[in-house]
């Protein structure tokens, strides 16, 4: 299958002088026969959306991106989506007509483009695919991956748009609307090399965005330069962007202090410099007595003071490009702290019988559940729900180590049965007993698929397909990260699962 693994935005090449996509556009029916005439009004911008019915990105997009329908910002847009069937492994013409009549999008219209011809005109062989049309039906722009609703309007406005850089207003699905918009919240926090500060809280479960960036100088608009050989008085920081139903601002803080020593002056790892010293900046004022509590329960820790910062923000400047995500264009480079720290979960993430033999378990009454797990492990494991691909941390996580069901702790996956399939969810090529999984028929999305639950705790964890590495047995278990807890080899033993070592070796 052809997946959009990463969210590349295109190349920013533009197609000036080239309408006859446009023209071939307005050519085009939907299922029912009625033409592309309907929906796009000329001397308008058209935005498409190109997805297939086998890609479970794209069907998890379709209800979000019908949303933006009713968003007053896309009133002037005309917003249509295309499929070709029969191209790019997607369904005939009418297996495609028989499986979409199961399903509604009425305010997202499905035009249907048998030839190809979108996808070859805008050269799509991912999914899902977007192609941006100006109001003089020019394609301007091809986005291979995914958009949120903000990315949307600003390559709408401006093709050239570098969407990276975009402000985030994110959107999660909510069982009975379209999406609600993510409780977000923002911290700042310095922790020596931005780089490695960065690229360790990129990794972490909750956690939206993160921006490398300098904090609370004494010069307004600083080059790097300016911080490390003018001393500014900056100091490396990274704007941390993180959803407020997964993660609270504690838990940031516990995450921050396994990766700073907070007893350090101007100091982390070989960096030296006040441009490298420690602190946690705040934007809300009530945030000061919650991050002078952490700091207080940190100190019991060591015999030295600690000389962690705990200030409102009063500037910040992102840094220069070649900044952000440094240690992904730069694999090798320079890092001064454990980035697998961020694969650690947090104690009260971890399953509500974590002391408990899970060959005894007994499932709790859903209100503990609601207590004892996140809103997204609650989501997932007991309403049927998927999280977004590419969201996950175990996604990218191949340390070796046991998969172990959120809710019971019942063992499920080995790491050594661990692949990237580039799907955007972690996926296995098998269990590591046949029978520590049930697996049920899936006519959701009016797709036939096969659903993976728990044995014991009856957890939703994900899907399995018949498209994963031959040399392996052919199949793909493709699992939310948010059902499952990780443990690391060297904790297996301790945690009682010693005599399971051997199928992680």
């Amino acid at each position: 299958m052809l997946f959009a693994v990463i969210l590349g935005f295109g190349s920013g090449k533009t197609y000036a002088n080239d309408t006859a996509g446009f023209q071939h556009l307005l050519t085009l029916q939907d299922g029912k026969g009625q033409s592309a005439k309907k929906w796009i009004q000329e001397g308008r911008p058209t935005l498409v959306k190109l997805w297939a019915s086998w890609c479970p990105l794209c069907l998890s997009e379709l209800e979000t991106t019908q949303g933006w329908a009713q968003d007053e910002r896309f009133a002037d847009i005309n917003l249509v989506s295309v499929v070709s069937p029969g191209k790019l492994g997607e369904k005939s013409l009418a297996d495609f007509n028989e499986w979409y009549a199961g399903l509604s999008y009425p305010d997202l219209p499905v035009l249907l483009d048998p030839d190809g011809k979108t996808i070859k005109n805008a050269s799509v062989a991912v999914y899902p695919s977007w192609a941006l049309f100006d109001k003089d039906k020019r394609l301007v722009r091809v986005v291979k991956g995914s958009l949120h609703r903000d990315q949307a309007i600003a390559l709408v406005q401006d093709p050239k748009s570098d969407l990276k850089k975009v402000a985030q207003s994110f959107y999660k699905p909510v069982k009975g609307t379209a999406s609600i918009a993510m409780n977000q919240k923002v911290i700042y926090l310095a922790g020596g090399c931005f780089w490695g500060v960065e690229a360790y809280f990129e990794r972490i479960p909750g956690v939206i965005n993160a921006v490398s960036g300098y904090a609370n100088g004494r010069t307004d608009n600083p080059s790097y330069e300016d911080v490390i050989y003018r001393k500014t008085g900056h100091a490396e920081t990274v704007r941390v962007t993180y959803d407020a139903d997964r993660l609270s601002l504690p838990d940031i803080l516990t995450y921050y202090f396994r990766v700073i020593d907070p007893t350090s002056l101007n100091r982390q790892g070989n960096d030296r410099g006040t441009q490298y010293r420690t602190g946690v900046y705040f934007t809300d004022p009530d945030e000061k007595p919650v991050i002078q509590a952490a700091l207080d329960a940190e100190k019991k820790k060591y015999r030295k003071a600690l000389v962690v910062e705990n200030q409102p923000l009063v500037h910040f400047y992102d840094a220069e490009e070649y900044h952000q995500d440094y240690l992904v264009k730069n694999p090798n480079g320079y890092c001064h702290i454990d980035l697998s720290k961020a694969e650690i979960p947090l104690e009260k993430q971890n399953s509500v019988t974590n002391k408990v033999d899970w060959k005894k378990f007994q499932k709790p009454e859903d209100h503990l559940l609601r207590q004892s797990l996140t809103e997204e492990q609650y989501r997932i494991t007991q309403q049927n729900g998927t999280e977004f691909a590419f969201s996950h941390a175990y996604d990218h996580l191949f340390e070796p180590g046991l998969y172990v069901d959120i809710v019971s702790n019942e063992p499920l996956f080995s790491s050594r049965d661990k692949y990237d399939s580039g799907c955007g969810w972690p996926s296995f090529t098998k269990p590591i007993d046949e029978n520590a999984v049930s697996r049920h028929k899936d006519l959701s999305y009016n797709m036939q698929r096969i659903e993976i639950r728990s044995r014991i705790a009856d957890s939703h964890l994900g899907h399995v397909f018949p498209d994963g590495p031959k040399d392996r047995g052919g199949l793909r278990y493709c699992i939310n990260g948010a059902s499952l807890r990780f443990i690391p080899l060297d904790k297996m033993e301790a945690e009682g699962y010693g005599s399971l070592i051997k199928l992680v070796n």
